[in-house]
């Protein structure tokens, strides 16, 4: 019956948090590309996040155009994430295995949520190529990703082959960054 429980915080745990962190990296990201925060999205996005950002912004600057406490917090919640899940399974992590399991965790999702937008973006383009508030955010995100990759394969007879070589890249950042730092971290864990 503990197994039922168990189960069940975890998957609690990894869909709170898990849907929460999503929403603080969009943030961190649509800062960075600069997107337009008229957007619908943008401004749900923004009053989702203030409350924990705001008093985190004037003890955590920004640098160099990024903001750290969107990192801060990102971090933090991750740790917390991993830490309950060990809890609620009976296990204890050390804190150097928590942080760079938590590191691989944030890196993994940054890469899926440029893996999703990506495709997302794909499938917007067939089915809906008006402009809507996805379409815009979507783009926003992509853009500066599928810049360079289109300078090294440019649209060849109207199809845009860029994101096969993104997804590519991806895979391999997976494969040479995401694993080698998940195996360190369970090894410290």
């Amino acid at each position: 019956m503990t197994g039922y429980f168990s189960s069940a915080a975890v998957f609690l745990i990894e869909a709170v948090f898990g849907l929460y962190m999503l929403i603080v990296l969009l943030r961190l990201i649509l800062q960075m590309v600069r997107a337009d925060f008229n957007n619908p999205l943008s401004q749900f996005i923004v009053k989702v996040t203030n409350p924990p950002l705001k008093p985190l912004r004037r003890l955590i600057p920004g640098i160099a155009g990024i903001d750290m406490a969107s990192v801060v917090l990102l971090f933090l919640l991750q740790m917390a994430k991993l830490a309950l899940i060990a809890l609620s399974a009976g296990m204890m992590l050390s804190m150097a295995g928590l942080a760079i399991l938590s590191i691989a965790e944030l890196i993994a999702l940054v890469l899926n949520v440029y893996m999703i937008s990506i495709l997302a973006q794909i499938v917007l383009s067939w089915v809906s190529p008006g402009h809507n508030p996805l379409t815009s955010i979507l783009y926003a995100i992509n853009e500066p990703i599928m810049r360079p990759a289109r300078k090294i394969l440019p649209p060849m007879s109207g199809i845009d082959l860029s994101p096969i070589l993104v997804f590519l890249g991806i895979g391999l950042l997976k494969i040479l960054i995401v694993s080698p730092l998940f195996d360190l971290g369970r090894s410290l864990a």
